[in-house]
């Protein structure tokens, strides 16, 4: 899923793109891809992470600046730069570009030099955006604290969901780095794909390496993770050598140089849901999520399991605290 070298046109079909679009492209190395249904756009926008995409309002400004709001509004292809070409006439259509989301907004008149300065911003802004993960392009931690305090503020049922992959250091250990990111990015689509499909609405984030967050209402974990397990381990043999795969193991080495049977790669989800009480703030909700994590890692094979406590309650000030603080029992239960 990294972003590819394409810069996305639409304008509903009715022209090709600007010979300035066009050179622009081409100064940085980008390919042009003008397609003409706003559902082409959505499709590409989520498979391929285009390095850009360019909006032109000029002949149906409606269809353009709901297409913007749609890209802009899903947080798998919000990361996305969208630039929004605007005519003069009539008037708002630029302030109507930026409500949509657009990154940047260019109107129709302003000299072509400046609007290959805007562009070229917009590809650098693009390139140093800290909260997205530049292998997965899935929104990183910045991202992920925003999410987990938006669950927190809205208070519907929600559960967040901590996973990880289990013997991934040996994997990439002994097939390279390169295949450990390709499996990586296996995990990510499997994980994005299927919370798009089963929980619209849902968010997955990518903390970094092997671990990642999605988060979705509470009445679709048991659907979404009872999809993400089988599928992963369905998908995940295939990341392996035949014989690697038809013994079900490899023989690798643990760091005292001990060769042990190292099995093949499962998924370990930790779940820590707001039915039993609120949470404080985002850091405890995160910190709760990865002890669950951590438990479920105890479990040998893909499995998730639930977070059965109360949360604990939120550290007083002394002046107010009669006795300390703690978490409730700390049963949990695997799903």
């Amino acid at each position: 899923m990294p972003a590819d070298q394409t810069l996305l046109y639409f304008d509903g079909g009715q022209n090709a793109p600007a010979p300035l679009l066009l050179d622009f492209a081409e100064r940085n190395g980008l390919a042009v891809v003008a397609l003409d249904r706003p559902d082409e756009v959505v499709e590409r926008t989520n498979r391929a992470f285009p390095a850009c995409l360019v909006l032109d309002a000029a002949w149906n400004p409606d269809q353009v600046m709901a297409l913007c709001k749609r890209i802009k509004g899903d947080t798998f292809s919000s990361i996305v730069p969208v630039a929004v070409l605007v005519p003069t006439s009539p008037s708002g259509q630029a302030a109507r570009g930026l409500e949509a989301g657009a990154d940047e907004v260019l109107r129709e008149g302003i000299p072509d030099r400046e609007k290959r300065l805007r562009l070229e911003l917009l590809l650098r802004r693009a390139a140093r955006d800290v909260s997205v993960h530049p292998t997965t392009r899935l929104p990183g931690t910045v991202q992920i604290e925003r999410e987990l305090g938006r669950l927190l503020d809205d208070g519907s049922p929600f559960a967040v969901c901590y996973a990880d992959l289990d013997h991934f250091k040996e994997f990439n250990d002994r097939y390279s780095y390169a295949r450990g990111d390709r499996v990586i990015l296996l995990t990510a689509m499997i994980l994005r794909d299927m919370v798009r499909a089963l929980a619209p609405g849902g968010f997955v984030g990518h903390i970094g390496g092997d671990d990642f967050i999605f988060t979705l209402s509470l009445d679709r974990l048991e659907p979404v993770c009872g999809e993400i397990l089988p599928l992963f381990d369905e998908l995940i043999p295939f990341q392996y050598t035949e014989t690697d795969r038809s013994a079900g193991y490899f023989l690798g080495k643990d760091r005292r140089g001990a060769v042990h049977r190292i099995p093949l790669m499962t998924l370990s989800i930790g779940v820590v849901t707001n039915r039993l009480g609120n949470f404080a703030h985002p850091a405890q909700l995160g910190e709760r999520a990865a002890e669950m994590k951590s438990f479920a890692k105890s479990i040998p094979g893909s499995v998730y399991v639930v977070d059965r406590r109360h949360p604990a309650p939120a550290v007083q000030e002394p002046e107010d605290a009669d006795s300390p603080g703690g978490p409730s029992s700390p049963d949990s239960s695997q799903e």
